[in-house]
């Protein structure tokens, strides 16, 4: 495929949310990814909250983090080029140990994997041996080696109710545990810090929570939900269950990127609020031309932003930066993400 080929492709598709000079310039980077891939037998996977030059230009597979762990699992390529954050890049390496896992960039992390600990996981424990530990995928391998289960935004609920426990360790998300208690009717408590470290409220039943967020959909707020109603009466919104409760509560729909990619395309509302990272928006409006989304894109993710088409030709020419996670952690970390994986 020539570069004139894939502007053409990527003018079709994005004309009406990038600029075209911008389409242009990027257009001639991708082409070149898609032949060095080609010769280097690698993969590229792409997050949902990638942008959308990246998401449809040079991506095999997209998705959200459920979607894009069963992928690695699965590829029968030499090399992973994981377009997501660092701790996405990890999952990978733990389901394919023996693939080379590159992140086009080093520092590309998360405020919520990097709001707990293992140390922390070891102390709530302790404190409720009785209780399994559910964690949120969007945490860093050490973490999840201390997990009995890992669990995505769209299927917490599956995964919680797969255990049949009274009390359940679920992190680090605060709003998604908040959020899934509510749905299921549990309680939920969370940590006091105190001078010896923290504490947790008695609780017999429900949910041990963390006070965990991510830096991107806690920005959401009711007034957003009020302006948005206000200025389009019909309008239908979604928020990912990473927000605020009192946004969700507020919203038309709750769930992960792909529920919400799927509800839209069920829909016939013409005008659609999506309260979520904003390039996602950019994606889901580009795949849905028919559709009125209102977007507040405002609200990048920092992190996931750091991945450019430019550093993912760079990782595949210089084989940077490769994802390792020592044998204990991984093994250990694996049995977690697969029983995640088999849940669905």
């Amino acid at each position: 495929m020539s570069a004139g080929r894939m502007y053409e492709i990527l003018k079709a598709k994005l004309a009406r949310v990038v600029p075209d000079i911008e389409l242009r310039y990027k257009a001639e980077i991708a082409e070149e990814i898609v032949e060095l891939k080609k010769k280097r037998n690698a993969v590229i996977l792409a997050h949902n909250y990638m942008e959308p030059a990246l998401f449809y230009s040079i991506a095999d597979f997209t998705g959200d983090s459920l979607d894009l762990s069963r992928k690695a699992a699965t590829t029968d390529k030499d090399i992973i080029v994981f377009c997501g954050v660092r701790f996405m890049a990890e999952t990978a390496k733990i389901l394919s140990p023996d693939k080379t896992v590159l992140l086009p960039a080093e520092k590309a992390g998360c405020s919520l994997a990097e709001s707990i600990t293992a140390d922390d996981v070891r102390e709530i424990r302790r404190q409720f041996p009785d209780a399994p530990v559910v964690t949120y995928v969007n945490t860093y391998a050490d973490v999840k080696a201390e997990t009995d289960i890992c669990c995505t935004s769209g299927n917490a609920r599956a995964v919680i109710e797969s255990l049949n426990s009274k009390r359940i360790i679920f992190i680090p998300d605060r709003y998604l545990a908040a959020n899934t208690a509510r749905t299921m009717g549990k309680n939920i408590v969370f940590p006091k810090r105190t001078e010896k470290g923290f504490s947790f409220d008695p609780i017999d039943s429900g949910f041990i929570g963390w006070d965990g967020s991510c830096e991107v959909h806690e920005r959401f707020t009711v007034a957003d939900v009020s302006n948005a109603r206000r200025q389009f009466p019909d309008v239908l919104v979604l928020a990912h269950p990473e927000c605020p409760e009192s946004v969700c509560q507020a919203s038309d729909y709750s769930g992960g990127t792909n529920g919400m990619i799927k509800f839209i395309q069920n829909s016939k509302a013409n005008h659609i609020l999506l309260l979520t990272e904003c390039s996602m928006a950019d994606n889901v409006a580009a795949a849905n031309p028919d559709k009125d989304l209102i977007r507040i894109c405002s609200i990048r993710c920092p992190h996931m932003n750091l991945i450019t088409l430019e550093d993912t030709l760079a990782a595949l020419q210089q084989n940077r930066f490769e994802i390792t996670v020592p044998e204990d952690i991984s093994r250990r970390a694996r049995k977690a993400v697969e029983r995640m994986i088999a849940i669905g």
